[in-house]
């Protein structure tokens, strides 16, 4: 740290210190001298030194414990000494330290006699500001940067001139500051802000003529407000500004407005309560002169390094129409919880529910927020997750509780109270640990085992849920175990062989029994289900065997960048057997009978006793027949372009995979052949456009046929035993999909692994600050954009077939969304998409928003449809003044 003696020969008179005042034009001569000339910047007459080393006195000194302190410094520039008068002066990145005081800046002095510390930067010849400005820290203190300071680092009192501080984003810059003590600062002149520029750049904040700062609040005399550097006439004689360094209570105020169909209102009243360091909560209202109001409260906590979450609880009444129509009553709960995957090894818990009524969202306009994702979803889901796995054991376990709604329907299509998996890792019984040489035959049979259980709800709707009898009557439960059994082969050296043997229980509480009532006229007879309680299981089995290979051909190119093509074929044959479940030696199937009195005619029909199990029922018909599928991918070599140094070949994927599949039934009586599935992706572009399609293909002929019903002839398709083929036709084609999307920006066409990069990106990897951003993003989409990226877009198109052999069905839609950076600060968002068979533009909502550093302005604009509105807000972007905003909005129902 010191690099060589002083000389001797020392002759030099004491400076006196000069604050630097905040224009660096009109005080640009209070530097006198330039550095760059080899002179000093600060005083005359003193001899330049080559190196650095303690001063002969006063430079260790003795604290109250008696432990040594050291005063040291550094410099890089140049350096020189007033031995007479203990005066030191340093140039260039100086730097010192002494107890827990730490300095650095482009120009030091110091008078070590007097214990004084003086510190400032050197203005820039064409910038005219402030460079290498001096960095104050002192124990475990935030930095304070400055224009200049003179500081007494023993007393630890001092004076500082247009500093820059920050605590929980509350920022004080400007002015004069004045260090009295450890636990307070007088300031005059200063800028309490929540913008992080150094004054006089700050575009909004309290200017505080004379104030102190204590550790926790700084008091205030005279104060106003300023924004973009003009003074606004309000005034405040005194005040009271927060520094917190933790979280305190308060009361939340609302704003005010009239809604055309609901009356004047009072938004966003509530109060913030800050229960400790690791749980807050906050509750807000709303309430209108109409009879409507909302209550939402939200749950935040943190533990670190083990989990977070938030949990919000909505409830809205919200009346419409006549005062005496009823009103309509909504809720709704949201709860996502994350774990900390080192929190507990072995021991995984999550959570996402989003539940409620279906009307939440359109009766409370989106929290008010006018999301559109949110007004137009159709579907709400939720999961609870819980795993555990045991170090060294076969065995792990996971239960989740799972909801599906259709908010459309109104209807909760799935609902598990909860559900459990037991799983075992499969294992070789007949193999050992000690095992020398290759495997045997039967050393490569592998056993598993699982088991699962749930309660479950399916297709209930909303108002029935809570009912007493649905629980009850339509909960359905049972369990599930599977031991599947399993040898792989290598055969002949080029094919693989593998069979299977696979066997399910399934354990039921209830069945049910079918029949019609008795009485009933034929004609118009009444079929009754009757659930049965009482403990059923139902086993079945299969066995499958096959073989499966790999066939490869390749094309090679002798000019030009194409060097070779090569496809890879991969056919599979199995056998599959599967015995005839519904045989009444079994047990698991019931036939009844519409009218077995005279006069005839009657019909029968078979049926399962478990056609309502959880787990499904084994099935009839007895299958035994090969099952057959065909694979392929298409790959190209690419030489390397003249610019690329590397010179390494370049494997382009032509074709991702094109599958085909189909089964043959010997034992069938008829229509043996299933129909033919096919499927198939790729990528183009440099894999920027994906591609994906798929369908089935029907090899009989149809015969179309009318028939009556309510007295109205209705066709059909009937299936008769005759291939297409034998017609000298192609299979009909039944169905049919085609999706393509492509995702491009800046970033991606400048850098093609972005992307890839990306995905690989999880929450399991984020650090602490990614994970804060991500939980204020999920809190509020619309809150985040990001400017660092100059534009962005998202396309997508799908089309669907269906063929009944009667009638044919087409949907043909295209969607968009993206971004785009008009200037660094301005942003363009869009979202639109059009429905190509209809003719109809789709929902499209434009957003533009305005950086204004500490604080945003965004325009949002639906020009058409049920939910056309435009909103523009401007806001702080700060979390301590985040209700702080200005807002103007405008609908079909909204006047204010």
């Amino acid at each position: 740290m010191h690099s060589a003696p002083l000389i001797a020969k020392v002759s030099y008179r004491s400076v006196r210190d000069t604050i630097i005042k905040l224009d660096p034009v009109k005080d640009k001569n209070l530097i006198r001298n330039n550095r760059s000339k080899g002179k000093s910047t600060a005083i005359k007459d003193t001899v330049k030194i080559k190196g650095l080393k303690t001063l002969p006195s006063d430079t260790v000194r003795k604290n109250k414990n008696g432990i040594t302190t050291e005063l040291k410094y550094v410099s890089t520039d140049s350096s020189r000494a007033d031995n007479v008068n203990k005066v030191l002066y340093l140039w260039g990145n100086a730097r010192v330290t002494y107890d827990d005081f730490e300095l650095d800046a482009d120009f030091i002095k110091v008078d070590q006699k007097n214990h004084i510390v003086y510190a400032s930067g050197l203005p820039d010849p064409k910038t005219k500001k402030y460079n290498n400005r001096p960095i104050f820290k002192q124990k475990n203190d935030k930095p304070l940067i400055a224009d200049s300071l003179r500081f007494n680092y023993v007393t630890k009192k001092g004076l500082i001139y247009n500093a820059a501080s920050e605590q929980d984003g509350n920022f004080l810059s400007g002015g004069t500051a004045k260090r009295l003590n450890d636990e307070e600062v007088a300031y005059s002149n200063v800028l309490f802000s929540t913008c992080d520029l150094p004054y006089p750049a700050t575009h909004f904040g309290i200017v505080i003529t004379k104030g102190i700062a204590e550790k926790h609040t700084i008091i205030s005399g005279p104060a106003y407000l300023e924004i973009e550097g003009v003074p606004l006439p309000l005034y405040l004689p005194f005040g009271f500004f927060p520094k917190p360094d933790s979280k305190s209570s308060g009361f939340i105020l609302p704003t005010f407005g009239e809604d055309q169909q609901l009356g004047f209102y009072l938004k966003g009243f509530g109060y913030y309560l800050a229960l400790n360091d690791y749980v807050d909560l906050t509750t807000l209202g709303n309430y209108y002169t109409k009879g409507s109001y909302s209550i939402t409260s939200t749950a935040r906590y943190l533990k670190k390094y083990k989990y977070q979450g938030q949990l919000t609880l909505s409830f809205a009444s919200t009346k419409t129409g006549l005062e005496t129509d009823p009103a309509s009553k909504d809720f709704h709960i949201n709860w996502n919880h994350t774990q900390d995957a080192a929190a507990h090894p072995g021991t995984t818990f999550s959570a996402s529910v989003n539940a409620g009524t279906s009307s939440y969202y359109q009766n409370t306009r989106a929290d008010g927020a006018y999301n559109l994702t949110a007004l137009t979803q159709n579907q709400l889901s939720s999961s609870i997750a819980y795993g555990k796995t045991w170090p060294g054991s076969l065995f792990n376990f996971t239960a989740s509780v799972s909801h599906n709604q259709d908010i459309s329907r109104k209807v909760i299509t799935n609902l598990e109270l909860p559900s459990f998996s037991l799983n075992m890792t499969t294992v070789s019984p007949f193999d050992s640990k000690d095992r020398i040489g290759e495997q045997k035959w039967y050393q490569r049979i592998t056993v598993g085992y699982s088991l699962q259980g749930t309660n479950k709800l399916t297709n209930i709707p909303e108002a029935e849920l809570f009912t007493a009898a649905t629980f009850p009557k339509k909960l359905q439960n049972g369990f599930n175990q599977s031991v599947p059994v399993s040898l792989s082969l290598n055969v002949l050296k080029y094919f693989q062989f593998s069979s299977s043997f696979t066997y399910n229980e399934r354990d039921y509480f209830q069945t049910i029994r079918k029949h019609y009532e008795r009485g009933s006229i034929s004609s118009d007879q009444t079929l009754v289900v009757d659930t049965v309680q009482g403990f059923r299981r139902a086993g079945d089995y299969s066995i499958s065997t096959g073989l499966s290979t790999k066939l490869y051909s390749m094309v090679l190119f002798k000019k030009g960048r194409l060097k070779a093509i090569r496809q890879v074929i991969t056919p599979n044959v199995s056998f599959q057997y599967r015995p005839d479940f519904s045989d009444p030696k079994y047990g698991y199937y019931n036939t009844i009978v519409s009218n077995a009195t005279i006069p005839y005619p009657y019909t029968t029909s078979t049926y399962s006793i478990f056609e309502q199990g959880v787990y499904g029922y084994p099935g009839s018909g007895k299958s035994a027949g090969l099952s057959i599928s065909l694979d392929n991918t298409i790959e190209a070599k690419m030489a390397a372009k003249s610019s690329d140094t590397s010179g390494k070949e370049k494997i382009i994927p032509l074709l991702q995979g094109f599958s085909l599949s189909t089964f043959y039934n010997f034992v069938a009586d008829s229509l043996k052949l299933s129909a033919i599935s096919f499927s198939g992706r790729t990528a183009l572009f440099n894999q920027k456009l994906g591609i994906s399609f798929g369908g089935s293909l029907n090899p009989y002929v149809n015969r179309v046929r009318d028939s009556i019903s309510n007295g109205q002839i209705v066709r059909y398709a009937n299936e008769i035993n005759r291939y297409t083929w034998q017609d000298g036709k192609f299979p009909t084609l039944t169905s049919f999909n085609l999706s393509m999307d492509i995702s491009l920006n800046s970033e991606s066409l400048k850098h093609p692994d972005v992307a890839r990069q990306q995905q690989v990106n999880t929450l399991a990897t984020a650090t602490k600050s990614q994970r804060d951003k991500l939980a204020l993003i999920n809190s509020d989409p619309n809150a985040y954009v990001d400017f660092n990226i100059p534009w962005n877009i998202n396309v997508s198109y799908s089309f669907f077939y269906t063929n009944t052999g009667v009638t044919t069905t087409t949907t043909n839609t295209l969607n968009f969304n993206g971004d785009l950076n008009i200037t660094p600060n301005w942003k363009l968002q869009y979202t639109s998409g059009y429905d190509i068979k209809a003719g109809q533009i789709s929902t499209t909502s434009l957003s533009i928003y305005r950086n204004l550093h500490c604080w945003d302005l965004s325009f949002q604009w639906i020009p058409f449809g049920y939910y056309k509105f435009y909103s523009v807000d401007l806001k702080v972007k700060a979390s301590v003044l985040q209700d702080l905003k200005l807002t103007k909005r405008k609908d079909y129902y909204n006047n204010y």
